[in-house]
This record gives structure tokens, C-alpha cells and sequence, in this order.
């Protein structure tokens, strides 16, 4: 079952509660681009198939299943929805060493350097709805989403990849990726209406 519904309030994609009624109708949704679309960009960024690899906001998106079927079977996704996180285990049971985590992303319960990839697919984006100004966000929503980087940043290893795929333009986007430790890249994906997929390597342990 496909939730076809839009909120009237876009700021909604941003509250737990919205997200806790949508998994407990929905059974799969993939916002944006699917594995096919994205294997070759990711694929060219994740050269082992033995990368530990977490997973952002995973909701109910195949992403991980088809990454794990073809061959990444070191991912861990999660999800501040307790419902997603207990309707995907439960669908992925046989998926042998994947791991499925009720967790906030502004706040992983990860040891430093400890993941080689990190992936986030729309999930910064539900963070930034927002009835503001795009070109000036509001102080609390540059701080949720700094929050989330700065995790991003602590727990990959010198040398991890934090992936990010999304509708955000560069100039939208790069001014909350960018840190210190790494240089923001950026590829387009898409012909009438683009995508973008941000790539990060993490050159040092400095935030």
C-alpha cells in the first residue's frame, strides 16, 4: 500500500507522530530514485562490499533490501519511528547480520569512527519543511540539521563517505554540508527535473 497522502502542513514530515501513523498504514515507499537508479553513482563510491554502512532515516524504502541483495550485507538502518523499525525487521528477518534500530539522527548511539558510509536519502530533507524563507531558514532548523551532519561527521571513520541524495539544490544544500574535514561534491541525476546526490569523503578527525 502506497500512503497518498500530503500533509497540509509540510512541517509535519518533520514530527515523529506523522511518521508513526504513516508506517502503520504504509508498507513501502521510496522517496526520490530507487537502487537501480542510484547503483552506479553508489557502486562508484562504495568500492567493498564489506563497508559498514548506516543508513539515515531508512523508513520503509527498499534501498537496504536491494543493497543487501546485491551484496552489502553490513548496513545498519535507523529510524526514530519505532513502527518502521519493527514492520522492517520483521520484512527483512531472513537478511541475515542487518541490522534495524529505533535511533534519533541528531543523536546516534555510535562510537566514534565507526562506520565507513553513511547514507541519507530525503531525510535531511523532512527535516528542513518548513513554511519559512528557503533562503533564510530559521535558526532552530539550521541547528536540527548541523546536529545531523555534525553525528555524520563523528561516527564515520578518516577516509568514510557520507552520501546524500535529494531535490535540494546546491545552493540550497552545500552551505549546512559543508565542514571542515571534507570538500562537498555534487552529481546530477535526472533530465526534466533533477536530483542531486552530494558526496563527502572525511579527510581528517577535525569537525
Amino acid at each position: 500500500m502506497v500512503y497518498a497522502e500530503v500533509p497540509d502542513d509540510p512541517t509535519a514530515y518533520k514530527r515523529q507522530e506523522y511518521w508513526e501513523e504513516r508506517y502503520s498504514k504504509e508498507e513501502s515507499f521510496d522517496w526520490f530514485k530507487t537502487y537501480e537508479d542510484l547503483k552506479p553513482l553508489l557502486n562508484e563510491h562504495i568500492t567493498s562490499k564489506d563497508a559498514r554502512i548506516l543508513m539515515l532515516g531508512c523508513g520503509n524504502s527498499t534501498l537496504s533490501e536491494d543493497m543487501y541483495d546485491d551484496g552489502f550485507h553490513n548496513i545498519v538502518n535507523i529510524d526514530f519511528s519505532k513502527t518502521v523499525i519493527e514492520n522492517m525487521a520483521e520484512k527483512c528477518k531472513d537478511r541475515v547480520g542487518m541490522e534495524w534500530i529505533e535511533m534519533d539522527i541528531r543523536d546516534l548511539k555510535f562510537e566514534d569512527g565507526s562506520f565507513d558510509i553513511v547514507i541519507d536519502k530525503g531525510t535531511m530533507d523532512a527535516l528542513m519543511c518548513d513554511r519559512g524563507d528557503v533562503w533564510n531558514p530559521d535558526e532552530e532548523l539550521v541547528k536540527t540539521v548541523a546536529q545531523e551532519v555534525d553525528e555524520v561527521v563523528r561516527v564515520l571513520k578518516v577516509g568514510g563517505k557520507f552520501l546524500y541524495i535529494t531535490f535540494g539544490q546546491p545552493h540550497f544544500r552545500k552551505p549546512h554540508l559543508e565542514r571542515p574535514c571534507w570538500t562537498v561534491k555534487t552529481s546530477t541525476l535526472g533530465v526534466a527535473f533533477h536530483y542531486f546526490f552530494y558526496h563527502m569523503i572525511k579527510e581528517s578527525k577535525s569537525t
